[in-house]
């Protein structure tokens, strides 16, 4: 698939935006120092290391020693799959990406369906649209995020975009309440837990 090279610029968020989802609740309240550059508090039970370009580097690298890239731009090959990361340090923020099919090719019967799964079964990865792509997607602020975090993104979005069309799931849980109740892949997360924690 010929993905647009423009997907892979970061963009940043406009204060106003940050702020508004400061006021809401959705972010917290040093959202906006993040966004100025300045290391949000580490959560209670993570590594006092931040995680940074670099760090981020040697887990890839664990995982895929054929990664190709450098520190901010990754295309990882795992299980036949070419996934992308890409990060922003400034901004700190992280996203992994891999595209599903074309969006000219959904129909509303899976646009519904994929709405069905964000909710419940896709979990922390999303089914989203950019480009005229469907893409499966990770995002996470870059500073905070563990080992564990990144590992268990990558399989999810891994999962979600193998199982587009069939169970439409990140292979972690099932959200109850919603509509998808299918078996999940949870063996895909678990190997990559394996791999990429190994010292």
């Amino acid at each position: 698939m010929n993905v647009p090279s423009e997907l892979f610029r970061p963009v940043r968020i406009g204060l106003t935006v940050v702020g508004f989802l400061s006021c809401a609740g959705v972010l917290g309240a040093d959202s906006p120092d993040s966004a100025e550059g300045k290391t949000p508090p580490r959560r209670s039970g993570a590594t006092t290391e931040p995680m940074t370009n670099a760090r981020l580097d040697r887990l890839i690298h664990r995982l895929d020693e054929h990664a190709v890239g450098e520190p901010g731009f990754w295309k990882i090959d795992l299980d036949g799959q070419r996934v992308s990361v890409i990060t922003d340090e400034r901004a700190d923020r992280m996203r992994i990406i891999l595209p599903v099919a074309e969006a000219g090719e959904l129909g509303r019967k899976a646009l519904y369906r994929l709405m069905q799964s964000n909710f419940d079964s896709a979990l922390d990865a999303r089914y989203a649209i950019a480009k005229d792509v469907l893409w499966s997607a990770f995002i996470h602020p870059l500073s905070v995020l563990t080992d564990k975090e990144f590992l268990s993104g990558l399989g999810q979005v891994m999962n979600l975009a193998a199982s587009y069309g069939t169970s439409y799931s990140s292979g972690a849980l099932i959200f109850r309440g919603g509509d998808s109740e299918q078996l999940q892949r949870r063996d895909l997360i678990d190997r990559l837990m394996k791999k990429g924690l190994e010292m």
